[in-house]
């Protein structure tokens, strides 16, 4: 799960299927106050405080005809990302970033270094059903690394945030984590949290993430 890091060429890549996603306070209009906007903050720290090259793509995946629709999202995100990533072959990590939907009475928060900060989950698309067991026509050769992936990073989160994340959730689906064996799709807070909770989040799963990059 290791990356030798060179900053010299893009080492991860940062993304949102659905670009659309806001909190209880986001103001309407303002990108910055969406999950595009939370995933600038993580850019900006992966870069500034850990030295990675980050690609932050911010096309709008969920809008069909200037209207939001996230019936194909996952499929207008392939076929961007599948070229983009051919020219791009140094890539190695993808985040594929959002924001949970619970209930209105749910607040997924907790305190870290003084800072309310939105708790995290990882999901997993494992092209598997109990009903209908393998999903042959979402083939993904890399499950188990994404999996991997996603318990390392639970560790370290174990280990330095223990109250931080929320687990990890197994899907029937494939959610395009085929694109690159470290692939998570990180699910940051959610509808009930305000903004800067979960920008706050990006600062532990920043650490995390070096953390299991770098091997500690």
């Amino acid at each position: 799960m290791t990356l030798k890091q060179d900053a010299s060429a893009p080492q991860i890549l940062i993304y949102h299927s659905h670009s659309q996603e806001a909190f209880i306070d986001s103001r309407e209009g303002k990108v910055e106050d969406t999950i595009v906007g939370v995933g600038a903050y993580l850019k900006s720290i992966l870069e500034e405080k850990y030295g990675y090259h980050v690609v932050h793509v911010k096309e709008e995946f969920d809008i069909a005809g200037g209207v939001e629709d996230r019936s194909k999202a996952y499929d207008y995100a392939r076929d961007y990302l599948e070229p983009f990533l051919e020219e791009n072959p140094s890539i190695e990590v993808i985040i594929d970033l959002h924001r949970d939907g619970v209930s209105e009475e749910r607040h997924l928060v907790t305190e870290i270094n003084g800072k309310p900060t939105a708790q995290i989950m990882f999901f997993n698309g494992v092209s598997r059903t109990a009903s209908q067991g393998d999903v042959s026509y979402l083939p993904n050769p890399y499950i188990e690394d994404n999996l991997a992936f996603s318990f390392q990073l639970e560790y370290q989160s174990a280990l330095y945030y223990p109250d931080f994340y929320r687990g990890i959730y197994l899907a029937g689906l494939r959610y395009n984590l085929h694109l690159r064996p470290k692939s998570i799709l990180l699910e940051a807070g959610a509808q009930t949290n305000t903004v800067q909770e979960v920008k706050n989040a990006m600062e532990p799963f920043a650490d995390i993430l070096d953390r299991v990059l770098k091997g500690k």
